[in-house]
């Protein structure tokens, strides 16, 4: 799946089986986001600082 980035508008990758709480990158700008998953709706909130995404 791929949704917008609220930064540069680009597409962030995000995948099919992601979890609530995994960390995604913008692969353009660089931003870091949350995945929010939330009645099977999966949508992005961008974190305030680099976190570790012990899910990788």
């Amino acid at each position: 799946m791929i949704l917008k980035c609220s930064e540069c508008g680009e597409g962030v990758k995000v995948p099919d089986d992601a979890l609530d709480g995994e960390l995604v990158l913008c692969e353009v700008c660089g931003t870091q986001f949350m995945v929010k998953v939330e009645n099977g709706r999966i949508s992005l909130s961008q974190t305030g600082e680099i976190q570790e995404d012990w899910g990788e």
